[in-house]
């Protein structure tokens, strides 16, 4: 009995002192191997072989941690490591993954590709947090006759163009031009490629999809409802579930495609070009899409801005050079300027790969170089004047590293209402900048200076771009415009509004409703309702938490338990 009073003494302060501690990686390893046969059928030991720790296979965890980070500037060795991989291979993993994260108390991040410029699919500001990687559910079944694929969310943009082209040169998808971008985290933030104009984004071609929610429930779009699925097509879908694999409807790419680029520099009339490109890119063919890229440059030993005009055209040469002679004569496009090919060969160009490359390098998941990065984006609704645009030639030059990518709007973006999807940036917009930096040296005073050239430039566009909320866009994901600590609506507001303008609220009703206790969540995530919680039996006693003290009430339990259970082998032997 004594002993008995003494372990209650000692116990009792653990309900105060554990709702904020860290929790012991490899405690939380052991729960995981112990919870996921309870919540599965699959046997213990393939279980296990999916879980990764620290402490338990540290070799394994790194490797399986780094093969997918795409942005050195978060592979360091102070950023925050989870303290559990998962690995699934098949539904019902995903299921118990859920479950267990929430039984456990630990946050849970997802990553399909790790192309997320901020990293936050695989680190955290939370002290406990573990990640699905969905790399495993890869794959992919195009249907030619019904022109549709299912894709799963860890597969990648390059395979399933691979997979397309396969079955027919004459088809494609519109999508990204990096072939190693997973294909959950593009789907789910919107998506976009270099037939924007022509099929929209890359979520307008979504027709289904497959999810597990928050009651380790498996949901098609039947089951899920009109809602969640819209949520989930450009509204960022760890927001909502765990994303298994979406239904596309594929696009006819003709038989011939064309490219080219051309570059000019300031004294080369690139200023008076850009202002053109603004007012003919509104109403030319669709089936043109022309990217322009500012960059500083060196020539004959000086700093000069340049720009690059870089197409990608769904028809063939001759076509393409009476086009842009009608319509666009100042670039001067000459027929000896254009490539001609299949789509596929238009994919490999985008990707940067020579004309000697095989389609083949798209089903290698690991074909780009992993540098440091950062990215911010803004949205052009005014045309900007040839003073504008040798203003801000002027700046990059000044700023030394920093580019501009401009991402022509129009054709196929105007017809689509802007609630259509959760990404509301449509007809209204001549184009979309990404700032774009990168670097190989590690050195964190060059980090700090050209991180501080993106919030300098960021400013200093301030005049030239969408106001009132100033408009982002959640694939090119900018943390510098906001961050949500917990669930704090106000928070989550303000980036919340510039990513998706009036379509935050119903996304936020949505998640109140689907995900009350904001159990998945990120520094970016969609908030729920202010005020809204539920109750729910945790801990010792029946309590009403809130989204935030869900996470502490279970961690506080486990931690609990795991006290009592070292302290009665003391005390009781």
């Amino acid at each position: 009995m004594k002993s008995l009073v003494m372990l209650s003494l000692l116990l009792t302060p653990l309900l105060f002192s554990f709702s904020n501690a860290a929790l012991d990686p490899d405690s939380v390893y052991q729960s995981f191997l112990q919870c996921l046969p309870l919540q599965t059928t699959e046997s213990a030991d393939d279980l296990s072989s999916i879980v990764f720790s620290s402490t338990a296979n540290s070799s394994a965890y790194t490797a399986v941690l780094q093969a997918y980070i795409k942005n050195q500037r978060l592979n360091t060795s102070s950023t925050p490591k989870p303290s559990v991989i998962i690995t699934p291979t098949t539904e019902s993993e995903v299921q118990a993954a859920v479950l267990c994260s929430k039984k456990v108390g630990v946050q849970i991040k997802i990553r399909s590709g790790g192309h997320d410029y901020e990293g936050i699919s695989y680190i955290s500001s939370d002290p406990d947090f573990i990640i699905l990687d969905m790399f495993n559910f890869r794959d992919i079944d195009v249907n030619i006759a019904d022109e549709t694929a299912v894709v799963g969310a860890g597969a990648q943009l390059g395979e399933l163009y691979y997979r397309i082209y396969e079955k027919s040169k004459v088809h494609g998808f519109p999508a990204g031009v990096c072939p190693t971008v997973g294909v959950g985290g593009h789907l789910s933030g919107g998506g976009y490629g270099t037939m924007l104009r022509k099929f929209g984004l890359s979520v307008d071609h979504v027709i289904d999809a497959r999810i597990v929610d928050v009651n380790g429930r498996v949901l098609d779009r039947k089951s899920m409802g009109e809602d969640l699925f819209w949520a989930i097509r450009g509204g960022g879908g760890a927001s909502f579930g765990v994303i298994l694999s979406y239904t596309v409807k594929i696009v006819q790419v003709g038989e011939v495609n064309t490219i080219f680029r051309i570059m000019k520099t300031v004294a080369e009339n690139a200023s008076e070009l850009v202002y053109k490109w603004q007012s003919v890119m509104a109403d030319i063919d669709d089936d043109l899409f022309i990217r322009v890229l500012l960059q500083p440059v060196t020539v004959n030993r000086q700093r000069v801005g340049r720009a690059s005009f870089i197409a990608h055209y769904l028809g063939d040469a001759d076509s393409l050079v009476a086009l842009m002679t009608k319509n666009f004569p100042e670039l001067g496009l000459r027929k000896e300027d254009c490539v001609e090919g299949s789509w596929i060969d238009s994919v490999l160009y985008w990707a940067n790969f020579d004309n000697t490359t095989a389609p083949e390098i798209l089903l290698n998941r690991h074909s780009d170089d992993i540098n440091f990065g950062k990215r911010k984006s803004d949205y052009v609704q005014t045309p900007i004047s040839v003073s504008g645009i040798t203003s801000i030639f002027n700046k990059l030059v000044e700023l030394g590293r920093l580019g501009f990518v401009f991402n022509p709007y129009g054709g196929k973006m105007n017809d689509i209402a802007p609630d259509a999807t959760p990404m509301p940036h449509r007809a209204g917009n001549i184009f979309k900048i990404q700032y774009s930096i990168g670097w190989s040296d590690p050195d964190p005073e060059l980090e700090r200076n050209y991180l501080n050239q993106t919030r300098v430039m960021h400013d200093f566009m301030t005049p030239f771009v969408s106001k009132n909320p100033r408009g982002a866009f959640l694939n090119y994901r900018d943390l510098d415009i906001g961050v949500m600590t917990g669930d704090n609506y106000n928070e989550g507001k303000v980036y919340g509004e510039m990513y998706f303008m009036g379509n935050f609220e119903r996304l936020v009703k949505i998640k109140t409703a689907v995900d009350p206790d904001n159990f998945f969540r990120n520094e970016q995530s969609i908030p729920t309702l202010p005020g809204k919680s539920s109750g729910k039996c945790v801990g010792l006693d029946c309590v009403q938490v809130s989204s935030r003290g869900y996470y502490r009430e279970a961690r506080k339990k486990m931690l609990i338990q795991m006290s009592f259970l070292v302290l009665c082998k003391i005390f009781l032997g």
